[in-house]
């Protein structure tokens, strides 16, 4: 776990520092969100996409990136790479659990 939210910590950060260097990145929202997908990905069952992941993209990370760009001092950039990061721990794991 520690290792997936370092990973989740550079990649948001360097993202950031590449793309938005002229602000500061604050607070951890990219690591709740790595975390928020990564529990609706444990929660799949015989290879079945559950709707809680469904609803997690559609809403939450929908709703992230249709607010890149705006000037409310948010880092939506970290929050939709933390989704990402979530997806990508997640969904190979339960892959090969799965096929076991």
């Amino acid at each position: 776990m520690s290792l997936m939210i370092a990973i989740t910590a550079v990649v948001s950060g360097l993202f950031h520092v590449v793309l938005f260097s002229s602000t500061v990145l604050l607070g951890a929202s990219g690591i709740v969100f790595m975390m928020i997908v990564l529990s609706s990905v444990a929660g799949m069952k015989d290879g079945k996409i559950p709707l809680t992941l469904i609803l997690v993209i559609i809403i939450y990370l929908g709703g992230e990136i249709l607010s890149v760009g705006s000037k409310d001092g948010i880092a939506h950039i970290s929050h939709i790479l933390g989704g990402i990061c979530g997806a990508a721990f997640g969904l190979p794991r339960r892959r090969r659990l799965i096929n076991f």
